[in-house]
This record gives structure tokens, C-alpha cells and sequence, in this order.
């Protein structure tokens, strides 16, 4: 009935329904930030403050938040309608990604044999928590922005295996998350280098099978750990390039692959300076590359928007990987690619002491056809 409402709403009264969504998303946020400001807020949602002010205004007549000088609380009479709004806001929100996937798959959760996820907040939170409404076992990985393709790589193991009929790769990463995780919270106003990137807020999610397609799993490589004594927190990319070079040269070392053999070669998120080094880096080994593209550097115009060296993320790579590279597979605008999810594996506690940051990167090779 609830949900027969929900759609009715947005039927015949949209605007009502986004006003409502809004408000929900805006009470939620503030019951898990209290206190804040109406500027961190807006920053955190997205939104622009000036609608900010007016949702806090109507909660606030509500009887459902406080403001005072520390900034915005919930009320005690909040309490009884946060699970009511968080609900509310996802049912006008949409589908999570897997949810999305298994649709376009024609699948459904009952068909998984499990889902190999994570992301970047702490123990994988955004993953676990997804999970809480799937009864499917869940298997949390942490390869910080190579998620997504460690994931995908191990579910196509697992599959081409005979181990498992379907199996779900997924990731996601939040930029608010990811700043005050892993440099400081946003409310401090820090100035951002040049090399920093912006970790994309978003979520990517694939369903593999042994049967259907294309696209096609062709082959896998699993990356090792590589040190450059990298210890720039605001500069990921030269942390995470060297690996990617060496799962790279691992690749076609093993395969007698060429580059011109792909209609590209991605990289998950090395932004600008990242990029420039592996290329360098590639090309002091005798393999430069022509048909490079990094995920970074597609997701954000650098020209147009404020990101710094480009877009990073474990959900920067799963977005553009299900967005864009997939489907340009599927529909045969692209026939073979290779793509490399690229990690720092750093932690909260291990920069902070001066340590160096190691990077990984993992490959799948993709295409729109089986081999002969």
C-alpha cells in the first residue's frame, strides 16, 4: 500500500513527491551529522543551499529539528520518523545498483550465488549496509579504488569455475565519506592541491553468468602490491601508477597480447598526474601506449569543473566500467578492451604516521565477441 502510494504521488503530484524526498533525505542527514550547518549540509546533499534553508525552515516547523548556534539536531520526535523517511527517499530515489543490474540481467536476487563487493568507508560500510536487504551471501572485499575489478575478476573466476551460476560484482565510494576518512572533514575548508582528485559519489554494479552476453570475460590478471615510497596523501595517482604498469607489462608478458590488439586501455583512477607517469613509465619499458584512457579523466571535465588531477574512487571505476565501457561492448561500439581497476591501500592510521602508501591495480580483459 505504502509503495502504491509512493507511485501515485509521483504521478500525479511530482513536485510533491521531490519536495517530500528532499525533506526525508535532508532529516536523515542531519540525524547522522548533528550537529551541522546549513552550509556543510547543502555541500554534503548536493543541493544548493538556498533549498537547504527552505527544507530545514518546514522541518524545523515541524517540530522535528533544533537550530542553534552548533548548528541543526533532530528532535526526540524525530526519532519516530527517520526509518519512515529513509524509506521514503529510497523508494523516490530509485534502485541501488544491484538492483539496477539484476534487472537488466533478467535476474533476481534469489538467483545469486553470492556478491563480491566494497567501497571505501570504513569496513565497507556502504556494502554491508546494501546487503542488510539481499538474502544473498555477501563476500566484502577491501582493495580500496581496484575494487571493482578484483571483484569482477574474482566472480568471473568463480563463474567460469562451474562454482557458481550467477554472481555479482560491485562498488561505490561518497566524497564527503572519503574526505573525512581519509584527509579532513570538509567543514575545515582546507585548500586542495593540484594532484588531489575528487572522489566520485556513485555506485557500480554487475551481474556475471556463464551463458548471455556480450560483453565476455576473456581473461584476468590479479595485481601485486608495489611500493614507490609515495607518502603525498593529496596525490594517489603517483602512488597507484607503478602497479598499474606492472599488471600491465604482467599482462601482455603472459598473453603475447598487443595494445593495438584493443580499442582502449583504461585505468581506473589515476587522474592527470597518474596518467602521465604511467605512460611514462610504460614507454621507458618499451610498450608505449596510444589508446590509453583513464577513468579519472572521463568522468569529470577537468576543463569545466573544479576536480583538481581528475576523478578518483572505488566507485569511479564501477561507474564508468557499468556506464560506459560495458555497454559500449554490448552494443559493438567497441570490440576488445583491457580494464584495470587501480588501488592506494593506505589506511586512516598509516599515513597519519609517516608511513608510504602502496598501490594495486587488478586487469580484466572484456570483449564483444567469444575467440575463435
Amino acid at each position: 500500500m505504502a509503495e502504491d502510494f509512493v507511485a501515485l504521488m509521483q504521478a500525479i503530484a511530482p513536485e510533491m513527491a521531490e519536495a517530500m524526498a528532499r525533506r526525508a533525505m535532508v532529516l536523515t542527514a542531519i540525524a547522522e551529522s548533528a550537529p551541522v550547518g546549513r552550509r556543510q549540509l547543502a555541500l554534503r546533499l548536493n543541493l544548493a543551499e538556498r533549498e537547504v534553508r527552505a527544507d530545514v525552515e518546514k522541518l524545523r516547523d515541524a517540530g522535528l529539528i533544533t537550530l542553534d548556534k552548533a548548528g541543526m539536531n533532530p528532535t526526540p520526535n524525530a526519532s519516530r520518523w527517520l526509518e519512515s523517511a529513509r524509506s521514503f527517499a529510497r523508494q523516490t530515489q530509485g534502485l541501488t545498483a544491484l538492483e539496477t543490474a539484476l534487472h537488466r540481467a533478467g535476474a533476481t536476487a534469489a538467483d545469486l550465488c553470492a556478491v563480491f563487493a566494497g567501497d571505501l568507508q570504513c569496513q565497507c560500510t556502504a556494502s554491508a549496509y546494501t546487503m542488510r536487504g539481499f538474502d544473498t551471501p555477501y563476500l566484502g572485499l577491501y582493495g580500496a579504488c581496484s575494487t571493482m575489478a578484483e571483484g569482477f575478476g574474482l566472480a568471473a573466476c568463480m563463474v567460469a569455475g562451474g562454482h557458481m551460476q550467477y554472481a555479482a560484482a560491485m562498488s561505490s565510494s561518497h566524497f564527503c565519506a572519503a574526505e573525512r576518512q581519509f584527509r579532513t572533514p570538509l567543514d575545515y575548508g582546507g585548500k586542495r592541491t593540484p594532484t588531489a582528485q575528487w572522489t566520485v559519489t556513485g555506485a557500480g554494479a554487475a551481474i556475471l553468468a556463464p551463458a548471455g552476453g556480450p560483453p565476455y570475460v576473456r581473461a584476468v590478471t590479479f595485481g601485486r602490491v608495489r611500493d614507490y615510497n609515495v607518502t603525498d596523501i593529496n596525490n594517489m595517482g603517483a602512488a597507484m601508477a607503478p602497479a598499474a604498469c606492472e599488471t600491465i607489462l604482467r599482462y601482455f608478458a603472459d598473453t603475447g597480447e598487443k595494445p593495438e590488439h584493443f580499442d582502449a586501455i583504461f585505468t581506473g583512477d589515476l587522474g592527470f598526474v597518474g596518467r602521465t607517469l604511467l605512460l611514462q613509465l610504460l614507454k621507458e619499458e618499451g610498450l608505449p601506449l596510444e589508446n590509453h584512457q583513464d577513468c579519472g579523466l572521463l568522468v569529470y571535465d577537468r576543463d569545466a569543473q573544479n576536480v583538481q588531477a581528475g576523478g578518483s574512487g572505488a566507485g569511479c571505476s564501477a561507474t564508468v566500467l557499468c556506464c560506459h565501457v560495458l555497454p559500449a561492448l554490448r552494443e559493438g561500439r567497441m570490440k576488445r578492451v583491457l580494464f584495470l581497476s587501480t588501488g592506494a591501500l593506505m589506511s586512516q592510521t598509516t599515513f597519519l604516521q609517516g608511513e608510504s602508501i602502496p598501490g594495486v591495480a587488478h586487469l580484466i580483459e572484456l570483449s564483444s565477441e567469444l575467440p575463435e
